[in-house]
Formats: C-alpha cells, structure tokens, sequence
C-alpha cells in the first residue's frame, strides 16, 4: 500500500509501540485513525477517555484490556478483540502491559457502512468480536494473527476495511447531510431546525439517527460541541472557560462544566490537569 505510516516508542522505557497509518483518501470522512499497538510490560490503570464520535474496532493478539464504560472496569469488564458503538460519557481503561492489537476508529457514518448493522445495536456497549457473527473479520483476525510484520499488518486492515467500504451500502444523504451540518455548526444549532429542513419530524429524525449513528441527534450534537471545547481547550497557557463556553455556544460556564461532568467524568480545570 501506498498509505504512510509513522511510529512512535514513547519517551520512556516500556512505553507502548504505536505505529499509525495515514488514512487513504477511499477512506476519507469514514476512517479516523489506524493504527497498531504493543505494549512493553507496562501497566496502564485508570486511563479515562472523555467521550468520543469514533467507534472502535479492535483486533487482538495480546492480553485483553479492562474497560469501564462510565465507571471503573473489573473483572467481569475483560475484552479482547471487540466492537464498542458511541457512548456518551467517560471510558475507563486498564491493562496489564501485555496488549497488543490493530485498533481501527470508524466516523459514525463510516461505522455503519462498515458494520453494515443498526448502530444502535453497539451505542452503549462493548461486543466482543466472536459475539458479532461476523466470519469475514474473524478470518481477517486470523490473518492478522499469523502476520508478525506490523506494516503488513497495516496493509492487511487497511486494504480489508476498503474493500468493505466499498461494498457496502451508501448512507442516507439526507442523515449524511444532518450530520454534516452538526459537524460544521460545531453542534451549536436547533434540531427542530435540521428536521424541519428535512421535513422530517423530530420522531423521525431521532429514530433515524438511532438507527444509522446509534444515539439521538439531540446527544451527537451535544457531544460535537464537547469535542469543539476540549479542542480549545487543549492550547498551551492559560485557558478562559468562560470564552470558550461563548465560543462553543454553551449558554454559560456553568451549562460547559455540566458536560465535563457527564462526558469527561471531570471538571473542566481537573480534564486539563489530567491531560496535561
């Protein structure tokens, strides 16, 4: 493939390898990030993710990770190769230092076409990869298993996941405009507005976003404003979250740390603390 990669081992001894692929241009607006990752005997414990509008697929040739959706994983929360839908709040995640996968993040239109299944069906959870029923991707599994090389690896998902791509089903332009038009207005937009564009009701449009992205439009538009606000956010200095409250269309400080709280787990100066 003619896709690049580039690596990086960390700055610190046992730090993961991560070698991530530049996203072709067939899986452009599909595909966020490809790319693949082994741990060197360092434990990760409490990791917290603030929501996200990726859905993951990871594919596993390592120890299985803990992961908490909303609280903190234990032993009944082990996944090893699995499928997690959008979920609106903080992901907690453990390892033992042994993991070692592909990990491919889908756009939620992407993520349709690519599982080629209602969304709704993975919005909120984790499902391991067997529980899926799907045998091309447990055959692709087994491919990545017994390949050592990790650009070859990256080869084998990437030239799999276009192949798919292409197959699969289009979107409904009419729910691929909605949310692009959330995309664009950050969020910060009416959807009584986007179903009346549409001549849709609000019924309709929710039971459509549902269906083809896995969540309520009302919570995809909030959790675009989020990212909007933790992307100001993570500029170097000082940081005015009143100003950014303003600029992303929250009506106040207040209504912005109300949704740290339910989308990072965190207050908005304790997210930035973590992150730093």
């Amino acid at each position: 493939m003619s896709s690049a990669s580039r690596p990086s081992t960390g700055s610190q001894a046992g730090s993961p390898f991560v070698l991530e692929r530049k996203i072709p241009p067939e899986l452009d607006g599909m595909v966020e990030r490809l790319i693949g990752y082994q741990e060197h005997g360092r434990a990760i414990t409490g990791n917290v993710e603030t929501a996200t509008l990726a859905v993951p697929l990871v594919i596993s040739f390592g120890e299985a990770f803990e992961i908490g959706l909303g609280h903190e994983p234990g032993s009944d929360d082990r996944y090893g190769s699995f499928a997690a839908g959008l979920y609106a709040g903080p992901v907690v995640i453990t390892s033992t230092g042994g993991a070692e996968c592909i990990q491919i993040d889908f756009t939620p239109l992407g993520a349709w076409r690519f599982f080629g299944l209602p969304m709704s069906e993975l919005a909120d959870r984790m499902v391991a990869l067997d529980d899926l029923g799907d045998k091309d991707m447990r055959r692709l599994r087994q491919r990545l298993w017994e390949e050592r090389d990790w650009q070859r690896r990256l080869d084998l998902a990437e030239s799999y996941v276009v192949e798919r791509i292409r197959r699969a089903r289009q979107a409904d332009p009419a729910l691929h405009w909605a949310y692009q038009r959330m995309l664009a207005r950050r969020g910060d937009l009416r959807i009584a507005d986007v179903a009346r564009e549409l001549d849709w009701s609000r019924k309709h449009l929710s039971q459509r976003f549902q269906a083809q992205l896995g969540l309520p439009p009302k919570v995809i538009a909030r959790m675009i404003r989020f990212q909007a606000a933790l992307a100001m956010a993570r500029c170097e200095g000082e940081v005015d979250w009143a100003d950014i409250a303003a600029a992303c269309g929250y009506a106040d400080q207040a209504h912005l740390t109300r949704d740290f709280s339910e989308f990072a787990g965190a207050s908005p100066s304790r997210w930035r603390a973590q992150a730093a």
